[in-house]
């Protein structure tokens, strides 16, 4: 798998975690049981746990996201995706979806230890193929 076909994968992870907590928020608005500002930031949630941390596994990948798509699109302009891209890309995406299943799952300390080694595994490979393109 390419380089640029992994980030399209993780754009795709990224959309199953916002549609995940918003889609249940629609027919709430149509069916006037909320209204439409009910989810504001400023507020505290009204979602269920789930929700919650689809929510915060959602902005978990678009924080991390800018990251893996500039070295990405680096390698490409270098032409050295092949070489240093694309082998290691996909684990990139595979960590990620870790992370979000972890989430999901839930908040106990082991849970969170979990995540966030496979948060740092993620930002350790983004490293070594910023580091590869440096000093390949």
């Amino acid at each position: 798998m390419s380089g640029f076909e992994a980030v399209l994968l993780y754009v795709c992870v990224v959309i199953v975690l916002v549609l995940m907590y918003a889609l249940p928020r629609v027919p709430q608005v149509l069916t006037g049981s909320k209204p439409a500002n009910a989810w504001g930031r400023d507020q505290p949630s009204i979602d269920p746990a789930l929700l919650v941390r689809a929510q915060h596994a959602h902005a978990n990948a678009v924080e991390n996201f800018p990251l893996f798509l500039a070295v990405v699109v680096v390698g490409a302009l270098m032409n050295k995706s092949a070489d240093v891209i694309d082998p290691l890309a996909i684990y990139v995406v595979y960590l990620r979806i870790g992370q979000a299943v972890v989430h999901l799952i839930g908040t106990s300390f082991w849970l969170v230890m979990a995540r966030a080694t496979l948060f740092l595994s993620q930002i350790a490979l983004i490293v070594v193929m910023a580091y590869r393109l440096l000093h390949g």
